[in-house]
């Protein structure tokens, strides 16, 4: 039995991955702001009202680990904000947004849990190809595809710094999976892999992924976008 803190559980990838994890018998701290139903009346997991782009907001999150759990097994970066509208209509206050869930909370809650950690903890972001250098752009998401470069940056370079102390940090960038956010970029587009089909990725390889792999960026993708 693991601990495992998730990111972005009211809906999509991360409501399957809580369910997933816990389901499994591991201890899930579920965060999001919206609490769905299904997961307040799971026993294997703790739910979490936490708008993480409010850096104060998170004392619930140091709290809850200080009185209850004492260490974080797995952390996955899930939860995201997007921005689709074009380049010159996006203003700074359209990447502060952006940025502030898919940097800023990043970067937060990892330093937060990080005193929680310990050798053989693994932290999992989940970025998007569109932020992978080298990748092929889509117009109008900007502001979410530079989020998306900067967190897979922010992983590597973590990955390096606490190498000594065996904890691992890796980046999954993925392709089209069948989500809300998916609609808001992409109206009309079918993705072929679900929220839970990618879900069932997500659990094994934040659970095995740290194994063979640290300070890496996989690619999870099968189509464009």
């Amino acid at each position: 039995m693991k601990n495992i803190i998730v990111t972005g559980t009211s809906r999509g990838i991360g409501y399957e991955l809580a369910l997933q994890f816990a389901n499994a018998n591991h201890q899930v701290l579920a965060i999001s702001r919206k609490v769905p139903k299904q997961l307040l009346e799971h026993p294997n997991i703790t739910c979490l009202s936490v708008d993480l782009a409010n850096e104060s907001d998170l004392n619930k999150v140091t709290d809850f680990l200080k009185s209850t759990w004492k260490t974080v097994d797995g952390l996955v970066h899930n939860a995201g904000s997007i921005v689709c509208k074009p380049f010159e209509e996006l203003t700074q206050l359209d990447f502060e947004n952006v940025f502030k869930v898919n940097v800023f909370g990043v970067a937060n809650l990892t330093r937060l849990a990080l005193p929680f950690m310990q050798k053989g903890s693994h932290v999992v972001t989940i970025s998007s190809i569109g932020g992978v250098r080298g990748s092929l752009k889509f117009p109008g998401l900007a502001a979410y595809s530079a989020s998306k470069g900067a967190v897979i940056t922010l992983s590597e370079l973590l990955a390096e710094e606490y190498k000594e102390q065996g904890i691992s940090f890796n980046v999954l960038a993925l392709g089209a999976v069948q989500t809300e956010m998916l609609e808001e970029a992409f109206p009309g587009y079918q993705a072929p892999i679900s929220a839970k089909g990618i879900a069932d990725y997500i659990y094994d390889f934040t659970l095995n992924g740290n194994k063979y792999y640290n300070g890496k960026v996989l690619e999870v993708s099968t189509t464009n976008p």
